[in-house]
């Protein structure tokens, strides 16, 4: 999890407070270095509205996250990279890794298309700046054709 830094020292259900009525926008890859910088090569793939309250009960290491509707229909054709959570007023609260593996988002589905059923299968928090990312994949602009930067 990447929290904006004026949620930075606080705890995780401190966080799951601020998110009563916000929104989780899942994107496709190339998400920013930080939660404080705005998102630009990525495109939105769905977007879930929390509920109030935004989380139930834990289960273990993971969360309850509660929806106004779930599943909600994929917005553009993609492969989910991140996820970011805003406040009900829209203020970036964190980014959180999606995708299969060790992410803290894992959805239903691999891909996202249009109109067709995401849903959010399990979410839990990550330590802080904890991503499974490359770093020199952060606000990535892959282009067809065009290898990402060469792994070690």
């Amino acid at each position: 999890m990447n929290l904006a830094s004026e949620f930075a020292n606080l705890s995780n259900d401190e966080i799951k407070a601020l998110l009563d009525g916000g929104t989780l926008t899942i994107y496709s890859v190339a998400r920013p270095l930080s939660a404080d910088i705005p998102v630009e090569f990525s495109s939105a793939l769905a977007k879930f509205t929390f509920a109030t309250p935004a989380f139930g009960a834990a289960n273990g290491d993971f969360e309850t996250p509660a929806f106004v509707e779930s599943p909600v229909a994929g917005a553009h054709v993609g492969t989910p990279g991140f996820a970011r959570a805003t406040k009900a007023d829209g203020a970036v609260v964190a980014d959180f890794s999606v995708g299969p593996g060790p992410r803290e988002i894992k959805l239903g589905e691999v891909s996202v298309s249009p109109g067709a059923p995401v849903k959010v299968a399990s979410f839990k928090f990550g330590s802080a700046g904890d991503w499974p990312e490359r770093p020199d994949y952060y606000n990535a602009k892959p282009k067809p054709g065009y290898a990402l930067a060469a792994q070690d």
